[in-house]
């Protein structure tokens, strides 16, 4: 077709949309966002998705900072022991497992009292792991948060853990969540830094 004296090439229209689709979309993609979660009790029937989760983020740690003591493999066997020694917790999203944690009355070897603050009824956070695919989205703070819930209702006096002192260790993650550092140690050779939140107020001295 000629147009003041110039050639113009008319395209079909269902080309140029084509062209429009896929260079410059009209609308944004669409964002699925994820699943709420829930926390329950966890059951002898999830041991074996437990040990799943931690030797996942034990790889997770190994391949951002090398081997070192985060890089343990858990055993079923070890996660049905804790379930017969202490409560365990997991964060569900469908029917998968994304994080988990642990609490118990009873202190661990790694665990020297003495840095922490007198009171009569501690808890010990333990075993706290977030699947790596599910990190950086908010739900470690929401373990740490439901940790609190239960504690209360227990009840106790104060949270305690331990974590490493290494930049695989969540050190800063607990201070931003309103724990407090204790005390820097040694157990076997495998430097820790203890952190603590209080329930209530300290026993005199």
């Amino acid at each position: 077709m000629k147009r003041n004296g110039l050639v113009v090439l008319e395209l079909p229209s269902s080309f140029t949309q084509f062209f429009y689709d896929v260079r410059f979309p009209l609308t944004k993609p669409q964002f699925t966002p994820p699943k709420r979660f829930r926390f329950r009790p966890a059951i002898p029937g999830d041991a074996a998705k437990l040990a799943a989760l931690h030797t996942a983020v034990a790889d997770h740690l190994t391949s951002l900072y090398g081997k070192g003591p985060w890089s343990s493999h858990t055993s079923e066997k070890g996660v049905s022991y804790a379930l017969r020694h202490s409560k365990v917790f997991v964060a569900v999203e469908g029917a998968a497992i994304v994080a988990t944690l642990q609490l118990a009355t009873k202190k661990p070897w790694a665990i020297d009292a003495s840095y922490f603050t007198k009171c009569e009824r501690p808890l010990y956070l333990l075993a706290m792991a977030v699947a790596p695919v599910r990190q950086h989205q908010g739900i470690g703070s929401k373990c740490l948060e439901e940790a609190e819930r239960i504690a209360r209702a227990w009840p106790a006096d104060a949270i305690r853990l331990d974590a490493h002192d290494a930049n695989a260790g969540g050190g800063p993650f607990y201070q931003r969540c309103g724990y407090a550092e204790r005390g820097r140690v040694s157990y076997r050779n495998t430097p820790l830094i203890y952190y603590e939140l209080l329930l209530t107020k300290p026993v005199s001295k």
